[in-house]
């Protein structure tokens, strides 16, 4: 019995929405952070309207100054090393992770979140199976660090999968010329993220697995 090359050799993942559940927690922070910086309140009833946009699409529908971002984003990543150690992994994120890294396949984590707090979620035996980190990416910053991850890594860009759940994902990814798996569990509609033409969905973790580690071929008579 043998088993065939798995199709990725590498799977960049992000972190919030596609490892950890931290939705609620930034759904809980946001009202805070925005009369700190002076955008609009998202009404409750509009939070799962927001879950249909585009990223940029929200930014100007809560009226957010660009030139805010950059003091928005380490306000934010403030408060998730402050409250992090309340954030959970999504069910069958471990084991996916194993899986993935017992199969031979090289895990890296590109996220907008401090690689602390990253480790601090996963723990120690999680986070020592991740062999590239990239955090503290800026918010519309993600495809040159794809591109940097995958030539730290090695692995050729047609081998590499990038595993997201917000549309800016899938067009990071793109723009670097690597291949998308959108993940429906996080913050973006399945629905919304599957019309965004990503290259693979996946309904659940086993589901990656199943997708990116084959069966075994059973040898012939």
């Amino acid at each position: 019995m043998s088993a065939p090359e798995p199709p990725y050799r590498l799977a960049i993942l992000d972190f919030d929405g596609t490892l950890a559940d931290t939705f609620p927690w930034f759904a809980g922070v946001l009202g805070g952070v925005a009369d700190r910086y002076g955008f609009r309140r998202p009404a409750p009833d509009e939070v799962e309207a927001l879950r249909g946009l585009e990223a940029r699409a929200v930014l100007r529908r809560l009226e957010v100054p660009r030139w805010k971002l950059p003091l928005i984003a380490r306000h934010v990543r403030a408060l998730a090393a402050r409250d992090g150690a309340d954030f959970g992994l999504f069910p069958g994120i471990p084991a996916l992770l194993r899986r993935l890294h017992a199969g031979g396949i090289v895990l890296a984590v590109v996220s907008s979140n401090r690689e602390a707090v990253v480790r601090r979620v996963l723990g120690p035996s999680l986070a020592a199976l991740i062999r590239h980190y990239a955090c503290g990416t800026a918010l519309f910053g993600k495809a040159r660090t794809f591109r940097a991850v995958v030539r730290a890594s090695g692995v050729a860009p047609a081998r590499a999968l990038c595993l997201g759940d917000e549309i800016r994902d899938r067009q990071a990814a793109t723009r670097a010329g690597l291949a998308f798996g959108a993940v429906a569990w996080g913050y973006t509609r399945p629905d919304v993220l599957a019309a965004a033409g990503p290259d693979l969905c996946f309904a659940s973790p086993d589901a990656v697995a199943a997708s990116l580690l084959p069966a075994p071929v059973e040898p012939g008579p």
